[in-house]
């Protein structure tokens, strides 16, 4: 198994989509997995479900926007398994509204779970890494940070660009330590979460736009995760990922 030994933190991880599909394809591979999310009995869930099956696992509630919930994420984590080598950010809020009916309150919310969020689990684990002198974050970015999408998300893209820019810092400061630092940026990923978020001819439309003609699997973004998180992703850090089929041409 890729992970064995290694103990990994996934962010919203309890809804269906990436993040549980990210924990889960984590588990399989024999990492001991942190279900962390804002649904304190979802994550029980999930993590239940996951020790069910022979993996080892915990569920932690944790408002990634809120400094004292990651610091004590963390120190469960460490707690429960004594090290931390993977954490996977992929948390995030997305609401529809152009540019002058978007309020502050939205605005701040979105920039504090995707980007704020990013910079608090990334702040808290890094201690632990840099003493391990290893160690591999993935965040997850969205096409939406290149595309300057016209339906109302001046928000949510603003964020994921700057989760791009924060993965590049990230991967520069922790190099010295053997700290890798990557981000994916997916097209569409169907989700009953988006469903509620998008009008439904507009997800339909965004899934044409890709080559394949449909939108991504959340396992065929995890499937990242795990090659960027694992020994065969040794050389690679800094590096924003293109998975959208096509949706968006990286430079």
């Amino acid at each position: 198994m890729k992970l064995a030994g290694k103990v990994g933190i996934v962010t919203a991880s309890a809804g269906v989509g990436i993040g549980q599909a990210t924990v889960r394809a984590l588990a399989r591979e024999g990492a001991s997995v942190v279900v962390s999310d804002v649904h304190e009995r979802r994550a029980k869930e999930v993590s239940e479900s996951l020790k069910a099956e022979g993996y080892k696992a915990i569920g932690i509630v944790c408002d990634v926007s809120k400094w004292d919930q990651v610091e004590s994420m963390v120190k469960q984590t460490l707690d429960a398994f004594g090290r931390i080598d993977i954490l996977v950010n992929n948390a995030a809020r997305e609401i529809i509204a152009p540019i002058v009916d978007t309020t502050e309150e939205n605005w701040d919310l979105i920039m504090n779970v995707c980007v704020k969020g990013t910079f608090f689990c990334t702040k808290a684990v890094l201690p632990t890494m840099i003493s391990q002198k290893s160690g591999a974050i993935v965040n997850m970015a969205s096409v939406d940070a290149y595309i300057g999408n016209p339906i109302g998300e001046c928000a949510y893209c603003s964020a994921k660009a700057g989760i791009t820019g924060f993965t590049r810092v990230t991967a520069a400061e922790g190099a010295q330590h053997n700290i890798r630092a990557n981000a994916i940026a997916p097209g569409v990923v169907p989700n009953p979460y988006l469903e509620k978020v998008y009008p439904k001819e507009v997800l339909q439309e965004m899934e044409n736009m890709s080559l394949f003609k449909r939108g991504a699997r959340p396992e065929e973004i995890a499937n990242i995760v795990l090659f960027l998180v694992s020994d065969e992703a040794s050389y690679v850090t800094g590096v924003v990922i293109n998975a959208s089929a096509g949706l968006y041409w990286s430079p």
